[in-house]
């Protein structure tokens, strides 16, 4: 299709064209090559295989040829018989040149031998085109088709499944079935008020408003990269900074712990969005490697002092959250889990924000108002700067290049 220009190939020319372009913007539009790489894959496969059978019974597997020989087969019937019939009157009304006949019985058998010759030739060259095709068929496409087969039913397997809820084994030997989160989540819905705000890094925000039908400060929809940015600062920062953040935006605080994929193995994550946005977080480190493990498996200081170290450790030896700020209100069964009940919150600020006249609707009477942050936080707001994505297409390049270029030298 792509060897004839027309619309269909045109379109394709595209489509590929502007989610290569798009694609590289941002990483989660690459989903959009997925139809056109299926598209164009499957025209090479196709191409190939044409090939293939072309070069073994020379013919074309296409309903147009096929059409076109029929015609023409009939065409030639035609023609045969019209030539048998005034070949039969040619008979008929004369005798044949003897002479003549001998010459070519001459020609018909000398060739003949050079016909063979080609014939062998051309069935020697079939089969080792069948022989090929076989061999590659069988060395590299089966193979790779049975991988990705078996890939993509694993992967499918795995997705459908809930995340929340797994198998696991204690250090008896004993299997047990993990439910750490839901019950988590159960426990907020069963022994929080109505109107409790829950912090959590965004990740659960979804698990949060479905099954424990709480407010949470960010889920998955959170777009405004500052309001992450502000989420990643206050758990990042040290514990009585980011109290003072969270006291003006939530009730209760909630931790992934329990070792594996747990808040505390994502929390230099989190403190690279923050300095994304809150410079003085890292100086001059965009990626914020002093926030980390070290070479031994310790907590750098950065971490050690962090709010969220702090109460994702809290009970471990040299390690508490203070009692003042904190109070932890529930752990899960294996550990997975932690709440904890923020101290000393802003009932000012709550009711601020819960005012619906504080709220900015895009229009009078609309349903569509977002929320703003208290005046307490406007001295902590005021120390931001807003962050020039990747993906932002209206931005121009040399906007906070500086910082981009080291953000991208620090990670080689």
């Amino acid at each position: 299709a792509l060897f004839y220009f027309h619309d269909a190939s045109s379109f394709l020319l595209v489509y590929a064209a502007t989610a290569y372009f798009f694609s590289h913007k941002m990483v989660r539009l690459v989903l959009l090559t997925a139809p056109i790489a299926s598209i164009l894959g499957g025209l090479a496969l196709g191409r190939a295989f044409g090939w293939w059978i072309r070069s073994i019974v020379e013919f074309r597997p296409s309903i147009g040829q096929i059409w076109q020989n029929m015609w023409q087969f009939g065409a030639k019937d035609d023609k045969n018989f019209n030539n048998n019939k005034s070949d039969g009157k040619k008979k008929s009304n004369g005798k044949k040149d003897v002479s003549k006949q001998n010459g070519g019985k001459k020609e018909a058998t000398a060739s003949s031998g050079s016909k063979v010759f080609n014939t062998t030739k051309i069935i020697i060259g079939k089969l080792l085109r069948v022989g090929l095709g076989l061999y590659v068929a069988q060395t590299y496409v089966k193979p790779r088709g049975e991988e990705f087969h078996k890939t993509s039913r694993e992967k499918a397997e795995q997705m459908s499944h809930p995340t929340i809820l797994f198998k696991g084994t204690l250090q008896s030997g004993e299997e047990v079935t993990v439910d750490d989160y839901r019950d988590a989540y159960w426990w907020l819905r069963d022994n929080t008020p109505e109107d409790a705000r829950i912090m959590a890094w965004w990740d659960y925000g979804y698990q949060i408003t479905a099954i424990a039908n709480r407010t949470t400060i960010a889920d998955g929809n959170t777009w405004n990269h500052e309001h992450i940015a502000l989420l990643g600062r206050a758990l990042t920062s040290p514990e009585k900074e980011g109290h003072r953040i969270a006291r003006h935006l939530a009730d209760y605080m909630l931790v992934w712990a329990g070792g594996g994929g747990d808040d505390l193995a994502k929390s230099p994550h989190l403190a690279r969005i923050a300095n994304s946005v809150y410079r003085h977080m890292c100086p001059n480190d965009p990626t914020c490697r002093r926030f980390g493990f070290t070479q031994q498996g310790q907590p750098s200081e950065a971490m050690a002092a962090s709010l969220l170290y702090r109460l994702h450790s809290h009970g471990k030896p040299g390690v508490e959250a203070d009692k003042n700020r904190f109070r932890e209100v529930y752990r899960s069964k294996y550990g997975k889990v932690r709440i904890y009940k923020i101290l000393s919150v802003s009932k000012q600020s709550k009711e601020w924000v819960a005012d619906p006249a504080n709220r900015i609707c895009d229009a009078p009477g609309s349903w569509y108002c977002k929320g703003q942050y208290p005046p307490a936080l406007q001295k902590v707001l005021a120390e931001k700067k807003d962050f020039t994505q990747l993906e932002d297409f209206n931005a121009k390049k040399d906007a906070d290049s500086d910082y981009q270029k080291k953000y991208f030298e620090n990670l080689k």
